[in-house]
């Protein structure tokens, strides 16, 4: 994924306090949505990139769930007079009214194209998802509930990248976001947006509560942000742990890849399905060879690879990063 943080800075501090001659931000609290992604007002201009609305935010995240090699556009928005609250350990607590919008594209010619926008809305009865797929003159998207396959191919430094993007349908959205049954954002908890972001946040009103200092997560694939243990936990805690978690929909496997909370099913025996090539233990300290976890990342294969949705390709740099965690813990043997 393409990092554009050194830009969203800059230029969330201007929409945040700017004024604007577009028309305003309009939010849905209830059903039925509009079916254009356009009624929602939330940018001025998608043909060449997005450009947000008044008050539209950009966000990024230091370590984002992996999604096929997608560059990632995340924007918030909160009805004036709103804040979230800040929680230390989770994700905010958002007012009603709050739109979350995460756009999807990939490499075409010199450019980029967009695929989807997903859209969270915290409306009167919680948390509603929903896919806006883009045409292909990236004049306007529109909602489909079960989205169709999209072909994507291209050729960058790395190779060929050739695959079919599943678009995951409002029900499957579910599997990564559902946590006791109540659907939430996943991304958004101060030690992944950071230090920078949510002190931004609290200087444009939409956070409220945040102290000074709090531990940030390191960035995955940069070293000089934390040790191996840290970054590869922190990727776990990201690609992971939205399932594997109390509460989530892998809950019930006994291993915790939460930030803080993490119980990894050392020389555990696994109770998923799944052919699993008959290897016998979920992480084997040492041995990424032998450990469950390490195979489930680097497939493809239905009810094998993990996670089950939302990617169509192996991250082999995020593969590599755990092959060495799991090589760097010591213990004998597994039993």
């Amino acid at each position: 994924m393409k990092s554009f943080r050194h830009l969203w800075l800059p230029l969330a501090l201007a929409l945040g306090s700017c004024g604007s001659a577009q028309k305003e931000v309009k939010v849905f609290l209830s059903e039925p949505f509009p079916q254009k992604l356009s009624a929602w007002h939330l940018y001025t201009e998608t043909r060449k990139g997005l450009k947000p609305n008044n008050r539209v935010i950009p966000y990024s995240l230091r370590t984002p769930l992996f999604s096929d090699y997608a560059s990632k556009y995340r924007f918030v928005w909160m009805r004036e007079g709103t804040s979230a609250q800040y929680r230390d350990d989770g994700v905010f607590e958002f007012p009603v009214g709050t739109i979350l919008s995460k756009s999807f594209a990939f490499p075409s010619g010199n450019s980029e194209k967009l695929i989807e926008t997903r859209l969270l809305v915290r409306t009167r009865a919680g948390w509603a998802a929903l896919p806006y797929i883009w045409n292909d003159s990236q004049t306007e998207a529109t909602l489909q509930l079960v989205p169709d396959p999209v072909p994507v191919k291209w050729t960058d430094a790395d190779g060929r990248h050739d695959f079919t993007y599943q678009i995951p349908n409002v029900n499957e959205c579910r599997e990564c976001h559902d946590n006791n049954k109540t659907l939430l954002p996943i991304g958004p908890k101060a030690r992944n947006l950071g230090k920078e972001l949510v002190a931004l946040w609290t200087r444009v009103g939409y956070l409220k509560g945040a102290p000074n200092d709090f531990a940030e997560v390191a960035v995955w694939n940069k070293p000089e942000t934390g040790s191996l243990d840290e970054r590869a936990l922190a990727y776990l805690d990201n690609n992971c742990a939205h399932c594997h978690q109390p509460g989530g929909t892998a809950g019930y496997t006994g291993v915790d890849f939460r930030y803080g909370h993490f119980q990894p099913g050392y020389c555990k025996h696994p109770n998923s399905a799944g052919n699993m090539r008959d290897l016998r233990f979920d992480i084997v300290p040492g041995n990424p060879d032998q450990s469950i976890l390490v195979y489930r990342l680097a497939s493809v294969a239905p009810k094998v690879m993990m996670p089950q949705i939302g990617r169509a390709s192996v991250h082999a740099e995020g593969v590599t990063l755990i092959r060495q965690w799991v090589s760097s813990k010591s213990l004998s043997s597994c039993q």
